[in-house]
């Protein structure tokens, strides 16, 4: 234990008696187990084995954790000297915007690693839920810069953070477009935490790589997705095609939401035969487009009070999967009103969409494409040879029908 602390403290840089240090150690090694932290030690299977994984309050509780190790570099280090109020804007970014969604994306990478691997220590699962965090700060990152691109209204249950009130003003400010550069600090707290706990591992220079790959990836999708109409306001059908909508769901969101988890897993397992990427990729992406095609759904179906956010795909010209169905199975006359009225604000012009939706029964034909592709991923899980197929399934299983 005296190794341990002697190595966080060098690693942290924080100025700290030995007592104080001891109860930082503890702090961020026992609260994952209701024993006294021993980190050499594996993980009671009790506590943290793949038949009773890590609770999501559990995850949580890291969380403030290394907030706060930014919050003192920010307070420490001699050359930012950030002062009191930008600490504290950081502080509230981190806070408002990274925890209070689903977290399945931070879960994921640490309820794989007991699969993976058959031996796992508190201080593996400690790394996994940083990288957990990790990956929710850059959700983070994409939400906030894309609630201000898409004039988003609500975000879990709250009003988007650029609509919500401005920390340090005394009137009615909001924090506006500030919300773009507090979209860059998200991104970067991600390699601040990377370097904290990573620097000394064999696998760094792959987090880093796999970060930066699916941060680019992701916004070449987010490109396909503001792109997929022209910015005269003129409705083009032609261009709403499933190829194209698989191609923006293929990089804006599987590569990030559902293989990037499961392959920061396989990196702190010590995975290193590409063919065991490639395997995930071909199970994990079209798992990806399944869950966005549902969120496409919930977008238009869902109760706003459930799903956290006010579905706006039809007022936002979004080329999203119901649009792209309805323009497939159309007759002339519809397909006319789907031209004039689709992409327009006023609640009468979304109401005639949502008639011809009825009118197509897109219900019924999205709980046909949810067991086929509940179907399809299920016969592809079972011919895996590389990862557990009880990696495959957990994922499938927490997505499938799901109503959030």
């Amino acid at each position: 234990e005296k190794k341990q602390l002697a190595r966080y403290r060098e690693e942290t840089s924080q100025k700290m008696d030995p007592q104080q240090a001891q109860q930082r150690m503890r702090t961020v090694l026992s609260h994952l187990s209701q024993r006294p932290a021993r980190p050499e030690e594996p993980l009671q299977a009790a506590t943290t084995s793949a038949d009773k994984p890590l609770s999501r309050e559990e995850f949580s509780k890291v969380f403030p954790v290394i907030v706060e190790d930014v919050l003192q570099e920010l307070l420490s280090d001699t050359h930012l000297q950030m002062p009191p109020y930008a600490r504290d804007w950081v502080k509230r970014v981190l806070e408002v915007n990274v925890p209070g969604g689903k977290m399945n994306r931070g879960l994921t990478v640490v309820h794989s690693l007991p699969l993976l691997q058959s031996s796992v220590s508190q201080n593996d699962i400690f790394r996994a839920c940083v990288l957990g965090w990790a990956i929710e700060a850059l959700q983070a990152f994409f939400l906030v810069a894309d609630d201000l691109m898409d004039q988003s209204v609500t975000r879990r249950g709250q009003p988007c953070w650029y609509r919500q009130d401005h920390p340090l003003s005394k009137t009615n400010d909001k924090v506006g477009l500030i919300a773009i550069n507090d979209s860059f600090l998200l991104e970067a707290v991600i390699y601040r935490w990377l370097q904290k706990y990573f620097r000394d591992t064999p696998y760094y220079v792959d987090l880093l790589e796999l970060f930066h790959e699916v941060t680019y990836q992701t916004e070449l999708g987010q490109l396909l997705d503001l792109t997929s109409q022209p910015s005269s306001g003129f409705v083009d059908l032609s261009l709403f095609k499933l190829d194209t909508y698989k191609r923006i769901v293929r990089w804006k969101t599987a590569y990030y939401s559902f293989y990037m988890p499961v392959a920061l897993a396989m990196l702190m397992a010590g995975f290193k035969d590409p063919a065991a990427f490639d395997e995930a990729k071909s199970i994990l992406l079209p798992m990806g487009e399944y869950f966005q095609v549902q969120d496409d759904y919930l977008d238009c179906y869902g109760d706003p009070k459930v799903i956290g956010k006010v579905g706006r795909d039809i007022e936002e010209n979004k080329c999203g999967w119901l649009i792209c169905q309805a323009v497939l199975l159309a007759n002339p006359a519809q397909k006319k009103l789907l031209a004039k009225h689709y992409a327009k604000e006023d609640p009468a012009d979304v109401k005639i969409v949502k008639d011809i939706y009825r009118e197509l029964n897109l219900e019924n034909v999205f709980q046909r494409y949810e067991e086929q592709s509940f179907q399809e991923l299920r016969a592809l899980i079972q011919n895996t040879e590389h990862v557990p197929k009880g990696v495959y399934q957990g994922l499938l299983e927490k997505i499938y029908k799901r109503s959030i």
